[in-house]
């Protein structure tokens, strides 16, 4: 029997990705640009999914207006940056969205950002066919063991607030992906609101926590 290592993925997704791979290469581009005030430099590496493959099956255009923060959920210790940008290239199924596969713009780890998809492109990462994936750049914090989530926080407050000022988003349009209400586009299905991004919450809700990482990005963004 031969044993595989799914990286903090189900294996049954893993499977999908050796069957179904939709890239052979894992581009590697470093971009860097100044920090805002008071922050070290962040530096964030591109790991585009191909265009027409996997994610991106078709061209759909997006004018980011808001920025969608998640957490991953995966606490493997080798569920990184890294690995979830490669899984995204080489195809993570879905069978509940329009593309069959779960896509989002960025991910972030204690010592890398990865960018899987160009900003002025939708992804699926926030409510199927709503306003949440249409107009919104994701980001996704790892929370893998042995990552240190102050650093992860911190970085994805300076990566927020560079997408602020880019694209001209106020800090009112920087929302929890438990703001959008998700309706499954394969079935119709009401599943609510999802409690994520998991670490940033209190009791399941915001507080404390997201108001902290609030403030943190408004600071970077002056």
């Amino acid at each position: 029997m031969v044993k595989l290592r799914t990286f903090g993925f189900p294996a049954v997704v893993l499977v999908g990705l050796l069957f179904s791979s939709c890239a052979v290469f894992h581009r590697r581009v470093i971009i860097s640009a100044p920090p805002p005030a008071g922050a070290a430099e962040i530096k964030i590496t591109q790991s585009i999914i191909p265009s027409d493959k996997c994610g991106r099956p078709l061209h759909r255009p997006m004018r980011p207006t808001f920025i969608t923060i998640h957490s991953t959920d995966n606490k493997s210790r080798s569920a990184d940056a890294l690995h979830h940008a490669l899984a995204m290239n080489k195809g993570l199924r879905s069978r509940h969205n329009r593309t069959g596969f779960l896509t989002w713009h960025f991910t972030v780890d204690d010592h890398s950002i990865y960018q899987s998809l160009p900003t002025n492109e939708t992804g699926e990462h926030a409510d199927y066919e709503g306003e949440g994936n249409r107009s919104s750049i994701g980001i996704e914090m790892c929370v893998n063991r042995g990552n240190n989530l102050d650093i992860t926080i911190d970085r994805t407050a300076q990566l927020t607030a560079r997408l602020m000022r880019q694209y001209d988003i106020p800090l009112s349009h920087v929302v929890p992906h438990m703001h959008w209400r998700m309706i499954r586009y394969s079935d119709g299905r009401d599943l609510g609101f999802k409690k994520c991004p998991r670490i940033l919450l209190d009791g399941g809700g915001l507080g404390p926590k997201w108001s902290a990482f609030m403030a943190k990005v408004s600071s970077y963004a002056r």
